[in-house]
């Protein structure tokens, strides 16, 4: 697994969106175009503006989080955030189409012209801006996998699936909270989930929840899940955090650790609420999770997983599982094979 992966993903995303964008301007081109010009002008009007506009746009939002100069917007209040959003969105609309109009008036002495295909022009950008900033946004709240599954009302019903689930616990976070007080130690919070977010989606995992201190990621079956992505999670977690150990200091005086435990098994998933919907994940697995990170405890190890999840993937090159005693789960008839995850060579031990 490389740093690149995410990077991949990203710029796939920014050339759906753009080729979609594309097309539904392309459409729009053509309808709006006047009767008297040629039959091909509008759609590559249509699809030179979207280029113009939709790109840099999408640009934006998907590698917002990536450029450091624009970390101050992840502190603005909420209308704030929206406000310098907006303002973005409609310079890039109206510099857009004027631009995409200059170039479609080369070689001819047609200037641009603020008619009433302009002023549509504008409104048609504008509305489907602000219909992708909803889904960006909607997705961020509740998880893109989760936004896709509720959509498409994969979960309408509940569903038996295999699963492997990541729970990560930062460490000695009553203390750090007592230290740092209620709100530098929700700005701490903030700073960790958002590196472990980082390797998550280098992991290609699923963020399933935050719970007080604790993130829980998860993997359906598939490629990533048995090329051992969710082995490698944890780690890449800790490469985020210790990269950003010297802001960590500098603002709170701490780097946070954690533990973490893997495990795989059946769950039953599915859609639960009414006002406000969430899928869930219920049975067995997430409370053996949690009860394999509760032994992370006493073990002194920081990251464990279960047998059950390691005979199912591949262990990464860079890591290695070092056996441990059966772990006695109450509940559950037969003991739990386990094994202590680290780097080799020992570079993650404290």
């Amino acid at each position: 697994m490389t740093i690149s992966r995410r990077n991949r993903r990203e710029w796939r995303i920014i050339l759906w969106i753009s080729l979609a964008s594309a097309v539904i301007s392309a459409y729009f081109g053509q309808a709006v175009a006047p009767a008297d010009a040629p039959p091909w002008s509008g759609v590559v009007h249509g699809i030179l503006t979207s280029l113009l506009i939709t790109t840099p746009i999408t640009f934006f939002e998907v590698r917002r989080a990536r450029i450091n100069s624009l970390g101050w917007m992840r502190r603005l209040p909420l209308l704030g955030y929206f406000l310098v959003k907006v303002a973005f969105y409609c310079v890039a609309i109206v510099a857009g189409l004027i631009l995409s109009r200059l170039l479609m008036s080369i070689g001819t002495r047609q200037f641009v012209i603020f008619d009433s295909i302009f002023q549509n022009s504008v409104f048609f950008a504008i509305g489907m801006s602000v219909v992708a900033n909803l889904i960006v946004e909607t997705g961020r709240l509740l998880g893109f996998g989760t936004l896709k599954n509720l959509l498409l009302g994969r979960y309408a019903r509940p569903r038996s699936e295999q699963r492997a689930f990541l729970l990560i616990d930062m460490k000695d976070s009553t203390g750090l909270a007592e230290k740092l007080g209620a709100i530098r130690f929700h700005e701490l919070l903030n700073a960790f989930f958002r590196d472990i977010a980082d390797a998550a989606l280098e992991c290609d995992a699923e963020i399933h929840k935050y719970v007080g201190d604790e993130a829980i990621l998860t993997w359906p079956e598939g490629l990533p899940l048995s090329a051992g992505d969710c082995l490698d999670c944890p780690f890449l977690a800790r490469q985020n955090i210790a990269g950003n150990a010297a802001r960590y200091r500098d603002r709170f005086g701490a780097v946070p650790e954690f533990r973490a435990a893997l495990h795989y098994g059946e769950i039953v998933a599915g859609e639960i609420g009414d006002v406000r919907r969430e899928i869930t994940y219920v049975g067995d697995t997430l409370n053996v999770a949690a009860r394999l990170l509760d032994a992370s405890k006493g073990l002194g190890r920081d990251v464990l997983a279960s047998g059950e999840l390691l005979a199912r993937v591949r262990l990464p090159a860079g890591l290695q599982a070092e056996p441990l005693p059966t772990l006695t789960i109450r509940g559950r008839d037969a003991p739990l094979e386990i094994a202590a995850l680290s780097m080799r060579g020992g570079q993650d031990q404290h």
